[in-house]
Order: C-alpha cells, then structure tokens, then sequence
C-alpha cells in the first residue's frame, strides 16, 4: 500500500513540490490510521527524522490519554467523511517525539486515490498564537492596574493641592506680611496644577488610544469569527480563508500595539541594557526582511543597498532590529501599495549609517517639530491605523545607542529617515 501511495505521490510533480513546500505540516493516512506520507513541515513540527514518521499510527503523535477516544473518532470519520476542522472551542494537544506536548490547529480533508481512502490532515503550530493571547491578556490586565494607580495619584495630589490652596488662603488673612512669601507659593502651586493638567491629559490619551486600537482589531475577531462559523455550516470555504486572513491581520496589528507599550514601559523604567556582540550585517538585514515581509501591502518590496569592508560589524542586534523594525512598519503604513521601499546603509568614521527612504504620505511641514513625541499623529494619516509611540520609541533606542537620527519629509512624496550609530 505504501508503494501505492508514493506513485501517486510521484506522479503529479505540482502536487509533490506543493506537498513538500508547504509552510503547514500535512499528513496522508490510511483508512486504518496509518501515515503514509509526511511533509517535511510536519516531520520537523513532530521531532521526527526524514521518512520517520512513514508507516507508524497516527494516534502515536497524540498524548497516551487521547488514544482511545481517538481511534473511535477516526472510524467515525471514515464512516461519514467531510472537511472539517478539529478541536473548535477547545485546546487540541499535540506531542513531539521526545514527549513535548503543544497545542495545535487540524484540518481535515479525504480523497480517494486508487481506489484506497486517504484522509489528508493540515496541521498548524499555534504556540506562539497562544503566547500571544496570554501576553494580551497579561497586557490588558496591566492596563486596567495602571489606570486605577494613576487614578489614585491624581486624586491624592488633588487632594494636596486642594489643602495647599486652602492652607495659603488662610495665611493671606492673618499674614499680610508674608505676601512675598505667598506669591512664592502660589507660582508653585500653579506650577504643580500644570503637572497635573498634563499628567491628567496624557492619562486621558494613553485610555482613549488603547480603547480604540484594542476595540478595532478585536471587533474585528469577533465579527470574524462568527463569520467564519456561518460559512462553515454553509460550506464557503473561500469567504472562511478571507475571514481568517482578518483575524490574523487584527492578530498582528494587536501584537504590534502591545509590543509599543511593553518597550515604551521597558525604556521608562531603564529596564533594556545594551549588549553588543560580533553580528553579520547581510544575515541580519535578511532577518528583518522576512520578518518584515508579511506585513507589507500588496505589490510593495524592498530595496536594500550595503555599501559595508566588513562583513561583522559590533552591534546590539535586539535594539536595532526594534529600530528598524517600527521604520520599516511605518514605512509600509503610510505608503500605497507597490510603492518600494529603499534602505542604504554605509560605515564611516566608525559610525553605521542607515537609510531608510519611503515614498509615502510624508509629513506636513508645520508638524514635524513633534514627530517624536508620545502619542504624536500627523493630520495627514486620516484612517490609518496607529498608536503615535512608534517613532517616540525609535528615538528613545537611538539614545540608548548613543546615536542620532535624523529625517527629511515632503507630505505626498515620502519620508527619509537615517540613524547614525557608533561602533566603537
């Protein structure tokens, strides 16, 4: 039977380079559960060497206490075949060869091939999906602890000031003399209430824009994922690819926010030390591609130019890849789709200079004296989603660098910004 199965495989090249370079881990098993064939995603995902897993159950890729239940789920499933997906409303287990459990997405398809029942599986690690809905979790509890601290401190200092007044009109009474002394005071106190005004306003903008740029993408999820069910009880496979396109958008962009707060609050409480080490420059500029690739708009690359005599340069590697990783997000934002983005990086006088020129929205003239402080948005971005710490946090690693970053900008033609780091 496995030789069945592997002309079948073979004889279709299309479906053989399909099958092989899937970013999913697939699995073909036979009517009585054993794998016939495993794309190398699986055998990877699985712990299992090239070829290994050919032959064996499948129940043995599952922990010990799901064994029974699911050999009747299989028969059931070869009695009454449909596409379908596997563990909805719960946490479906998966285990590794060396007996690590993590959690999974399956989806169920079959085919007849030579007269022999094959059911395909499509197997999806979502571990990082799950520490991601923790850290959201974990962030939004945050919130909520900070909001009511900073409640409490606005009150207490209200309270002070309140007495403080009261105190200074008393004395204005009995102490004419004291004037002088008063005034003192009273500049004080005005200067304590513009403290406060500001520290209320900017409590007043932190909730406002989290609210909103949580509210967003999660009503996104929900709607979504309703969809998503109806679709599924009416068969429309293409409507639940698009729909599930949208939770993973909205996945990405509430990432994106929570990772702005985590180092916005890393930065203010000194908390992120440099650390410099030997880094090949052409390995790491390709790290940031890939990573970067996946957010970019349709039609958009980049185009990226390094004019460099050494091939390792000394560089802590976890604070710029977040430096370039927020302009090349922003990069991408604000402009259109096909629009390229260039960066052009060089070494001079012991310094690496970086580039990177978009040729987007730009920046209105009259505003780029607040283009890196906290929660600053140009008028220009209309609907374009963003929290305005982007660019804040951007300034503050430079500085952590010791270095500088400088920009040019014409609103509808594009933005340039370069950084300027020391490598001594």
């Amino acid at each position: 039977m496995q030789k069945t199965f592997e002309i079948a495989f073979n004889s279709s090249e299309t479906f053989r380079e399909i099958f092989q370079g899937s970013a999913e881990g697939i699995l073909m098993v036979d009517e009585w559960g054993n794998i016939q064939l495993a794309n190398p995603v699986s055998e990877r995902m699985f712990g299992y060497e090239n070829g290994e897993l050919t032959g064996k159950k499948l129940e043995v890729l599952l922990p010990s206490r799901y064994h029974a239940k699911h050999v009747s789920l299989r028969e059931q499933f070869r009695k009454n075949p449909s596409p379908r997906r596997m563990g909805i409303g719960r946490d479906l287990m998966a285990i590794q060869k060396d007996g690590h459990e993590f959690p999974v997405e399956v989806s169920l398809s079959y085919k007849e091939i030579n007269n022999l029942f094959v059911v395909v599986a499509f197997i999806i690690d979502i571990t990082e999906r799950k520490k991601v809905e923790e850290a959201l979790k974990h962030s939004e509890e945050q919130l909520l602890v900070y909001a009511a601290e900073l409640e409490k401190k606005v009150q207490t200092r209200t309270d002070a000031l309140n007495k403080l007044v009261e105190d200074l009109e008393k004395a204005n009474q009995f102490l004419q003399e004291q004037i002088a002394e008063r005034k003192k005071a009273e500049d004080e106190t005005k200067k304590a209430l513009d403290k406060e005004r500001e520290l209320n306003e900017l409590k007043t903008k932190f909730v406002s824009i989290a609210s909103h740029e949580f509210r967003t993408p999660l009503s996104t999820v929900l709607s979504s994922a309703s969809l998503v069910q109806q679709y599924k009880e009416r068969g429309e496979l293409e409507k639940i690819d698009k729909h599930i396109h949208r939770i993973k958008s909205s996945v990405n962009h509430l990432t994106a926010i929570l990772n702005d707060f985590l180092s916005l609050g890393r930065l203010e409480e000194g908390r992120i030390e440099v650390i410099k080490e030997l880094v090949s420059v052409d390995e790491f500029f390709k790290e940031i591609h890939e990573e970067i690739r996946p957010l970019l708009k349709e039609g958009q690359h980049i185009e990226l130019t390094c004019e460099l005599q050494q091939k390792e340069l000394p560089l802590d590697k976890r604070v710029l890849r977040n430096i370039l990783f927020n302009l090349l997000s922003n990069a991408s934002k604000y402009s259109a789709a096909y629009k390229p983005i260039h960066i052009y990086c060089q070494s001079k006088n012991d310094n690496l200079i970086i580039t990177i020129r978009d040729e987007g929205i730009g920046i209105p003239e009259v505003e780029v004296k607040h283009l890196f402080e906290r929660f600053f948005r140009a008028s220009n971005v209309t609907n374009i989603q963003g929290t305005g710490l982007g660019l804040n946090i951007v300034k503050r690693y430079v500085d952590l660098l010791n270095g500088t970053i400088d920009f040019t900008s014409a609103e509808g033609k594009g933005s340039t910004f370069s950084i300027t780091l020391p490598l001594l």
